[in-house]
Formats: C-alpha cells, structure tokens, sequence
C-alpha cells in the first residue's frame, strides 16, 4: 500500500463515532456549504442545458450516497463548473431539449461505470501523468467557455439569439447581444458579478461567513419582485419545479447508436470528471489541519457510484468539488458527515421551499458562473505559467486556443504533445519519454533515489511509486545522476508538494545535484536542464 493513502475509508462504526464527537462542527459547516452549493448547483445544471433540479438533485446523491463510500475526508461532491461544457456539449450532440438530455444520461453511466473502475484499477495514481500547464489550460478554457455561454443570459437575450452557438461564435455576437438587452435586468446581473468577485476579499471575519452566492440571491430575489421580471419572459426566472414529483428514471441507453459520440463523450466525462476528482483531493489534503491523507482510487470508485446513480435519476455529473470543499475546510469540518449534511439540508430545502427556487433571476445565476469562470481564466494563472517559463505559457495557450476551437479532448491532447515534443528538444530520450530509469537503494534509515536521462511528467509514475513505497520518518535523498538530462515543472512542483507532505510526517527529502542544473526561470517550480 502507498504511503500516503488511507488504508481503508473509515468503517461504519469509526463514522458513527466520528458523527458523536464532529457533529456540531460538521453541521455547521455542512450548512454553510448548501447555502454555497444550493444557487451554484441550480446554475451550473442550467449552464449545462438540463433542468435545473437536476444539479440539486447531483449534490444531493453527492452527498447523502457517496458520504459512505469517499476515500477523502473533507472533499464536497457535486455538480462542477469544470464540467458544463462538457454536459452540454452531450446534450446537443445528442439532439438537444429532453431527448438529447436522456441520450447524454447514458454516456454519463457508462462514465460512471468506468470511474469505478478506474478506482479499482488504482488508476489514480495517472494524475501526474498530465502536465500542469496543459491542466491549467483546460481549466481557463472551460472558464471563457463558460463566460460566453453566460453573457448573453446576463443580459437576458431571448434564448433563441444564442441557443447552438459555439464559444467562438458567442463572442462574435455580442453586439447582437447587446442590441437584445435589458437594462435592468443587466444592471442587477453586473451587480450580482461585482458582489461574487469583490466579497471573497473582505477581512471581517463574521461577514467572511456569510457565502457571496447567499448575499447576491438576498438583493436579487427582491429585486427581481419589485421589478416584476417575471413579465419579462419564461426566460427571465429560473424553472425548478417540485423535486418529489421530478424523481424518476430518465436515462436512456439508445444514444450507444451514436457510436462516436457516445464513446467520445464517456471518454470525457470520465477523464475530465476523474482528473478535476483527483487534483481536489491531493489539494484538499493538503489544507487539511489534521495531515490525513485520502485514498485517492477509493474516492474515484465512490465518485463514479454516485455518477451512476445520478445518472439514473437524470442528475448531471459530480466530482469533488474545489471551491465548496475548500471552505468545507474553511468552515472547520472535521469527516464526511460535513458532506452528508450539505445534500440533506439541499434535500431538505428542495421539498419544502422550492418556490423559493422559482423566484431567482438568470441573470444572478449567469453572474456567479460568469465569476466562476473569471476565476477558472483569472490573468494571474496566465502570469503565473509566465513566470514558471515561457514554454509553459505556450502549451498554455494552445490548450486554451485548441480546446476553443475544438474540445477538451483534442485540447488536453494537443497541450501534452507540445510538451513532449519540448522535452524531445531538451535533450530527453525516446526511449525514456513513458518509462522511469532509476536506482533504488535502502541503507538503514536512509533511502537513495538515483535518477537517470530525465525526469518529465511522462514518465514520472515510476519515482512516484517508489516515494510511496517509502516509510514515514525516513532519509530520503533523490540523485539527479550526470546523464539525466532534464527536469520538468510538473516534476519539480510533485518533489515540491511531497517534500512538504512528507516533512510534515517527520521525515526528511533532500534533493542532489540540482545545482548542475540551469533552470528556465526563478520560480520555485521551474523546470530545468543540465548545465553544458
């Protein structure tokens, strides 16, 4: 078993316990959480072209199912921005309206299904495999993505001026857009976009408490009834609608006659959904003030049980949930029950007041996933991969440039092979680009790693299993031998974290021989090559 996993997810009697001792703690957390998740789950359903109970109704099975089986602790499942385009992308593939929603419920089981097996592979431990500027890439890409499909419901254009439209041909219409707008239903758009970016950046530690998303529904909500919106078009307010009555099964499995979508679209979901899973996880432990660590392979079979489920009763995908688990953590949160709290005050919520639901604005909606993707696209990640190194601001931005003018398969794909053919350059082997050559030795207390050729996201997985494979409270020196060649940033940053990680546990990395390295620039992280 790899050091840094959990041996088992927490028995049903450790869980019990965990609920006596954590629960004032994981309540309150777990209620601050679906005041967070309840109007982010609404829009990004919306945002992904199926009803919008349905990402209720993810979070929901996030949280009440999937609490028994994750492999992490602090980790919130639901429904994510990272995968609207996707969602979607299936849904008009697939046809479009309710048919092509059924249709993409069957590629999201199949999905599912696969994430279990992924889980039951140990695949997991792939997630290095990805470069991180091509991750960074896709992420910003899925952040304009979202920007543009939001901007034309920030303004309350009529559905039919937008509805089909690729990212690419959403920008090109905006002045359309605007000669479509409402003013005022704009202006409270603007206002709810302004409160979702600017209220993370208060200090009061009460008013830090209180999440943007609740603040921007307590001014639209009135807002909206003072200024009748709900006479300004089906469009205007969000349609919910009774979630007892909406319990069904709506997947359908024709859509397997579409061989090459549906296969393209399971591809997707379960690559994309396991990837975001697996970097929530690794980033969460590492807030976590207790140090425990999660079985990363037990978190994807639990994600895909849920995805299977969900899928069944028409929900959208889950993964663990970047923001909503990091204020999961904020708030305090001690096990799963946090999790499990969230979906039952959601269920709770969505019985009895979901008319409530009915009463908030699209336009306040469009403005918190707008927000959502201003962050995903922030400039500060396109500084950042500047300043790590050029070469990672161009596999970046081709990332970005490809997944908007393709998809994020042929996005992600485009951005590792640009990497590869960098480190092709740098001097790495083709004989080493997929396979690890190191020398392991165990003396006592102390344990050598020497690597030779490279060191690159590619061929990673094996220094990666053999750090793992290392006890808590050991010596570890890892030696850049004279014929390796090359570091890259993905490398660096994973020494980086598992220095920290494995510091914390009482041991103790050391690094060799880097300073025979020219690095391409004076990040932290930046990859480097051996000096001539």
């Amino acid at each position: 078993m790899a050091k840094n996993e959990s041996n088992s997810m927490e028995p049903s009697t450790s869980m019990l316990k965990s609920l006596k001792h954590n629960f004032l703690q994981d309540a309150t957390s777990g209620f601050v959480i679906f005041l967070l998740a309840l109007p982010l789950s609404l829009g990004i359903a919306k945002a992904s072209d199926v009803p919008p109970l349905m990402g209720l109704v993810t979070a929901i099975i996030g949280g009440l199912v999937v609490s028994f089986f994750s492999g992490s602790r602090l980790t919130i499942k639901g429904p994510a921005a990272g995968l609207i385009v996707i969602v979607a992308g299936s849904v008009e593939a697939f046809g479009g309206g309710e048919i092509g929603w059924e249709l993409a419920l069957g590629a999201m089981f199949v999905a599912g299904v696969l994430q279990i097996l992924f889980g039951v592979l140990k695949f997991g431990r792939f997630v290095d495999f990805f470069p991180l500027a091509a991750v960074h890439g896709m992420l910003a890409a899925i952040g304009i993505i979202i920007i543009a499909k939001q901007i034309p419901v920030l303004l309350n254009v009529k559905p039919e001026y937008y509805s089909g439209l690729s990212p690419l041909e959403l920008f090109k219409n905006i002045p359309l857009f605007f000669s479509n707008w409402n003013p005022i239903v704009t202006g409270l758009g603007i206002l709810c976009f302004f409160i979702m970016v600017l209220w993370p950046l208060i200090k009061h530690p009460m008013l830090k408490k209180i999440p943007g998303s609740i603040l921007v529904l307590l001014i639209a909500i009135p807002f909206g009834i003072y200024f009748n919106f709900e006479n300004l078009g089906d469009f205007t307010l969000v349609s919910v609608g009774n979630i007892v009555d909406s319990i069904a099964v709506h997947v359908d499995f024709s859509g397997v006659s579409k061989t090459g979508i549906f296969i393209k679209f399971v591809i997707m979901f379960a690559l994309v959904g396991s990837l975001e899973s697996l970097l929530t996880v690794k980033a969460i432990d590492l807030m976590d003030p207790e140090k425990r660590t999660s079985n990363s392979n037990k978190d994807l079979i639990a994600i895909g049980v849920g995805n299977t489920f969900a899928a069944i009763f028409g929900g959208i995908p889950m993964i663990s949930e970047v923001a909503r688990s990091s204020a999961n953590v904020d708030n305090g949160a001690k096990s799963q029950w946090s999790n499990f709290f969230h979906a039952f005050f959601l269920l709770f919520f969505a019985i009895t007041a979901y008319s409530v639901l009915e009463m908030i604005p699209n336009t306040a909606l469009a403005a918190m996933l707008i927000a959502v993707g201003y962050n995903l696209a922030h400039p500060k990640h396109w500084i950042e991969n500047y300043k790590i190194g050029p070469e990672q601001l161009v596999i970046f931005v081709i990332t970005i440039i490809v997944t908007l003018m393709e998809d994020l398969l042929v996005g992600v794909a485009t951005g590792i092979l640009v990497k590869l053919v960098y480190h092709l350059f740098r001097g790495a082997s083709l004989r080493y680009m997929f396979r690890t050559k190191l020398d392991f030795e165990e003396n006592g207390e102390d344990y050598f790693i020497k690597i030779h050729n490279s060191a690159i996201f590619s061929n990673y997985l094996g220094v990666k299993e053999t750090l793992n494979s290392i006890p808590n409270g050991k010596t570890i020196r890892i030696t850049f031998e004279k014929d390796c060649k090359l570091v890259d940033h993905s490398v660096m940053q994973s020494f980086i974290n598992f220095k920290r990680n494995y510091e914390d546990q009482g041991g103790t990395l050391v690094l060799d021989g880097l300073d025979e390295f020219a690095p391409f620039s004076k990040h932290e992280s930046a990859g480097r090559k051996r000096k001539k």
